[in-house]
């Protein structure tokens, strides 16, 4: 199967930035959405920003203007590249790749999350 395989995170200072990345492992026929979520102490887990698989972008309000999500050229990666980071934005950050389907079986289609990586922002 399909496995999500993050890097990047880190500790910052506020204002400073990070990138996020995410690579796919395995035999893909397709990806319908891959992005990024994150989930703070204490909250639930909330979208960040995500891409289709026809580039089209979603984009957390609290986050837009600061955090730019990439893909279009390579459907089964997504970096997020996240300027001006606040100690708000401090989280566990999961990526997320929905409606995949597998050269292993053709008529499952499923989803799948990595295994979160930790950014924190210090004031």
């Amino acid at each position: 199967q399909v496995q999500l395989v993050e890097s990047g995170g880190g500790l910052v200072r506020t204002g400073e930035s990070l990138r996020l990345s995410c690579a796919t492992t395995g035999r893909i026929l397709t990806i319908d959405v891959m992005g990024w979520y994150r989930q703070a102490p204490g909250k639930q887990r909330e979208l960040v920003a995500t891409m289709t698989r026809s580039g089209t972008t979603t984009y957390a309000d609290s986050v837009k203007d600061r955090f730019t999500i990439s893909g279009v050229n390579d459907p089964y990666t997504r970096d997020l590249q996240m300027n001006n980071l606040k100690p708000e934005d401090t989280a566990v950050y999961s990526c997320f790749a929905g409606g995949i389907i597998d050269y292993n079986n053709f008529d499952r289609r499923y989803d799948r999350w990595g295994q979160g990586t930790q950014v924190t922002v210090f004031s």
